[in-house]
């Protein structure tokens, strides 16, 4: 399968909610240039409040994950469904799959809400982004311009 994706996945605590950890927070990336660009790929991108929001990256050959993402080429198209992360506090309607073409591509978002320890700790924050590539040529600020689809689930997180 000709896929190019890059996750980048945001974590942090009630300290950047709000004032200075929410501002540096805002200032973190959701793409970042590829450091390969050649299919069929996945490039992590994880970027913790505990680390100073400094981006810790690794390269994956193949797709992205089954459990994250539900991948089904038919008719010269991609159809792309983002599954949600278990153990998250929040209930959402989901929206429906997004079909790509040969070089399109997909930012699809989505945050979420996770107790520590066991439900009984403080609140654990993520926003996850995924840029999607579907036949893209070979282009590693690809995910730095628009997205040919995107797909917004982020909600108000309490």
């Amino acid at each position: 399968m000709d896929v190019v994706a890059q996750w980048v996945r945001t974590w942090w605590t009630k300290e950047s909610r709000g004032g200075a950890g929410a501002a540096r927070r805002s200032r973190v990336p959701i793409a970042f240039c590829l450091p390969e660009s050649a299919a069929p790929l996945v490039h992590e991108v994880t970027i913790r409040e505990s680390d100073g929001f400094r981006p810790a990256a690794r390269v994956l050959t193949g797709v992205p994950d089954k459990t994250e993402v539900d991948l089904q080429e038919a008719d010269g198209a991609l159809r792309v469904m983002l599954r949600s992360a278990q153990f998250h506090n929040l209930v959402r309607r989901r929206p429906p799959a997004v079909r790509l073409r040969p070089s399109e591509w997909l930012r699809w978002q989505i945050d979420y809400r996770f107790r520590t320890y066991t439900g009984h700790g403080p609140w654990l924050y993520r926003l996850d982004t995924l840029n999607l590539a579907y036949r893209a040529g070979p282009d590693p600020e690809i995910f730095l311009g628009t997205p040919t689809r995107r797909v917004d689930e982020r909600a108000t997180l309490r």
